[in-house]
């Protein structure tokens, strides 16, 4: 039976402002729950409350539908009412300068630390000022001096004796000290007068001088080491006085944090340290007091700086770096990383110019995204990991050990030498959120071993809902929006064309958009139209020029392509009848924008040897869905014609007038009615065109893009007139996606334009040819005034022409022979 015309009233799927029960967005209540994703939501909440290494989430769905606002909003939500992670602090490692101590600290305390550590160094300075400007210092320090020095006067004053016993005196030079003959006033001896001596007498006096000089040199040998043995007792002084001044401050402190072992082994090492340098922290005091430049820094090495440089430099090296700090009570941590690099993930290692080198130590380390969310969760941009060289690498390897390991790029690779440190691993305890296309979630499990291991929570995000009995819901989410964004209110009439809208958007009458950032869009260019010309509330006017101000602005191509088929350089009939020929329906994209376009599909027959040529596919224009589709061709001619009749045509297939590829089967049912009509010699009414996609059954299945497919052949139609039959040809299960503009409706609903359904090739070869198609009889048989009957007539004629031109078949007796002629 031939199929009716679709009625008006089934073309768009209204929504009655009357239904909702709110005059404006703002009587609505905002949504304080995540809507339209009840699969993802609940994805996230089994990822983020399971606590099993790999449990990680990859959030994935296609851009704009909502997935980091989502993910963000629930983790910002439960993250309050979780524990606040731990604190971190890097400290000086005394013994390896270069290995820098990590500890760990309840939240809150790391500043209360590095405060403390600073008070302490201060006060430590203080105090040891005042104790080594003590009268008790100074006298034991000047009676230690003293000793020294008598020791050796005493030494020599003996030795100025036993010299005056053997006529010598000591003589105390710049160069040394030295012998000479003394006269008879007890100074050194004329060289005139030592002349004029005996000469056993100037022989016993070198003598004695010579017996002398070996004591003298061994007194001047033994100074050394009684200077050394003076600065020992010196240095046990000092460390005494430091060791009473230190202790008295350090054990404070050590009382405050006795609950933590690394913090006493640190203000262990910090007072042994200070106790270790005080003689060079009292020098660059005293120093600074005089006005002087330092003879020597913390590191050994002379520099040209202030005292109070110097000794900050000093004093550095006791204090505090904050590496990850909270707030009390403030809940987990939830960071976004905009940028993931590797530094921004992994943290850095600042260095600072100094003499010419870049050098480095502990307060020059820097957290990354991951140090900061441990404890709590990062959210990171998949492609942007994968974009930033080694950022995948280090997050996988993080992960992997559940530790952060601070590494410049540049020391991993062995690219630079410069010197650095190595702080402490910091063990990692967190959730990573990626957020990506299905796309590279799927490539990445397909490509990389480690994914599936590391990330075994996908959280799928789809971009519609169902309609049925969630409109006042989705009025709540847009009213949020409006609030969110400072938008005007919406009138009930703005938020139903939204909702219709929406609809359209989804490609489904029974489906509602969750695409934020298209509805999104929406509001704000409503709310624009409503300010620029409204009186104070959005209303469905504002919404329509909004809709139609975003078409207007992306339709440049889709309006030259209908200038180039009303010129006639495109080719596309919209009257009469041709055999062969047809109007098939495709969808194209600009940008943003999806619009339908009608192509000529032609067919050409002849006798041959059952081949359907795809002039596409010859060509590689057409891709793997539309050869398919053109294979399943053939699957239905030998199905229905050939069954007790060898196929004996050949028959070639094109898209006319098309310059790139071509791909998917919805022009399939097109491509098999010109076929069919090239065959049966029947023509097929150019006011219609056709969309659907055929299986070899001659079942119509459904295809996408259906509305704009009908409004591109309608826009050509309406531009050349519309005159009554012309008209589309869709597949009966695509009926329930309609959502058609106004102007299709009602020119519909004035019997100007037609959507008729199809559920077979049968229905829509009816449709198209006017001639009925006709069905087997009882001995398989179709009538032959029939369509069908036509197209076996016509391939039972080519059988019979083909068998004449076929080859006679060899004797019995002949044998068949090789390319040769060999036996």
């Amino acid at each position: 039976m031939p199929v009716d015309a679709l009625n008006p009233d089934r073309l768009y799927q209204e929504c009655d402002p009357a239904q909702l029960t709110f005059e404006t967005t703002d009587d609505l209540e905002p949504v304080d729950e995540i809507v339209g994703q009840p699969r993802a939501v609940e994805a996230v909440r089994f990822g983020v409350e399971i606590r099993r290494e790999g449990y990680n989430i990859f959030a994935l769905g296609e851009p704009g539908t909502g997935k980091r606002t989502l993910v963000e909003q629930f983790l910002r939500r439960r993250a309050p009412s979780e524990a606040t992670p731990d604190d971190w602090v890097y400290v000086n490692n005394f013994e390896e300068s270069h290995r820098p101590v990590a500890i760990a600290l309840p939240c809150g305390r790391a500043k209360e630390f590095r405060d403390d550590m600073d008070h302490f160094i201060d006060d430590a300075r203080a105090a040891l000022s005042n104790a080594f400007e003590s009268e008790e210092y100074r006298e034991r320090h000047r009676g230690l001096q003293e000793e020294f020095s008598q020791k050796q006067e005493q030494q020599l004053d003996e030795l100025q004796e036993r010299a005056k016993e053997k006529g010598l005196t000591m003589m105390r030079t710049p160069q040394g000290i030295g012998l000479a003959p003394m006269g008879s006033n007890g100074r050194p001896m004329n060289p005139e007068v030592l002349q004029e001596m005996p000469d056993d007498r100037r022989k016993q006096l070198a003598e004695n001088a010579q017996e002398l000089e070996s004591e003298m040199q061994r007194i001047v040998e033994q100074a050394p080491v009684a200077h050394r043995e003076a600065r020992r007792q010196l240095k046990e002084l000092n460390e005494e006085f430091a060791d009473t001044t230190l202790e008295s401050l350090a054990n404070d402190l050590r009382a405050k944090y006795a609950d933590f072992p690394r913090i006493q082994e640190h203000l262990d090492a910090v007072t042994k340290d200070l106790r270790e340098n005080t003689e060079e922290l009292l020098n660059l005091m005293r120093a600074e007091q005089d006005g002087q430049q330092p003879q020597q820094a913390a590191n050994g090495f002379p520099i040209p700086v202030p005292p109070s440089v110097a000794e900050q430099a000093l004093l550095r090296r006791y204090r505090v770096n904050i590496f990850v700090a909270h707030e009390p009570d403030s809940g987990a941590p939830v960071i976004l990383e905009n940028n993931p690099t590797y530094l921004n993930l992994i943290g850095r290692i600042d260095h600072q110019a100094q003499m010419g080198a870049l050098y480095a130590d502990f307060h020059n380390v820097k957290p990354g995204a991951l140090q900061r969310a441990n404890g709590g969760y990062l959210i990171v941009e998949i492609l942007k990991v994968l974009m930033q060289p080694y950022a995948w690498d280090v997050l996988k390897r993080s992960l992997q050990a559940q530790e952060a390991c601070i590494e410049s790029i540049g020391h991993a690779y062995g690219l630079i030498s410069t010197v650095t440190v190595q702080p402490q691993p910091i063990p990692l305890d967190l959730k990573v959120v990626l957020l990506g296309p299905p796309q590279l979630f799927l490539m990445l499990r397909e490509l990389d071993p480690d994914m599936p291991e590391l990330f075994k929570v996908p959280a799928d995000f789809q971009e519609e809902m169902q309609r049925e009995g969630n409109c006042e819901l989705y009025a709540r989410l847009l009213a949020t929006i409006v609030r969110k964004e400072k938008l005007r209110p919406f009138r009930r009439d703005a938020v139903a064309r939204i909702i219709e809208r929406s609809a359209r958007l989804a490609g489904d009458a029974q489906k509602l958009s969750v695409h934020m950032r298209s509805v999104a869009d929406l509001l704000r260019e409503a709310d624009y139209w409503s300010r620029r010309d409204g009186d104070g509330l959005v209303t469905a006017d504002d919404v329509e020029r909004a809709v139609n101000a975003q078409l207007h602005r992306t339709d440049r191509y889709h309006r030259r392509m209908q200038e180039e088929i009303q010129r006639g350089t495109i080719l596309i009939d919209t009257e009469g009848a041709a055999p062969g020929q047809i109007n098939a329906l495709s969808v194209m994209r600009f940008g943003d924008h999806w619009f339908g376009r009608p192509t000529r599909v032609t067919a050409r027959v002849r006798m041959g040897h059952g081949a359907v040529i795809d002039i596409e596919r010859e060509v590689k224009l057409g891709g793997a869905l539309h050869s398919k589709g053109v294979l399943i061709l053939t699957g239905f001619l030998t199905g229905r014609y050939a069954a007790d009749v060898p196929l004996s045509l050949s028959a070639s297939i094109v898209f006319e007038q098309s310059y790139g590829g071509i791909e998917g089967d919805s022009a399939s049912a097109a491509e098999l009615f010109a076929l069919l009509s090239a065959i049966a010699d029947t023509p097929l009414k150019q006011t219609l065109a056709v969309t659907g996609s055929v299986n070899q059954h001659g079942q119509i299945q459904a295809i996408g893009g259906v509305n704009d497919k009908i409004e591109g052949f309608f826009d050509i139609c309406q531009a050349r007139g519309l005159t009554g039959p012309q008209g589309v040809l869709i597949p009966q299960s695509n009926v329930q996606h309609l959502m058609l503009r106004r102007d299709v409706i009602d020119a519909v609903r004035e019997g100007k334009f037609h959507v008729w359904p199809m559920r077979t090739v049968d229905e829509g070869l009816e449709v198209l040819t006017g001639v009925p198609v006709g069905e087997r009889d009882a001995q398989g048989h179709y009538p032959e005034d029939s369509f069908n009957g036509r197209i076996a007539s016509r391939l039972r004629a080519m059988a019979e022409k083909r068998k004449k031109f076929a080859p006679p078949p060899a004797r019995p007796d002949e044998a068949p022979t090789g390319p040769g002629g060999e036996e």
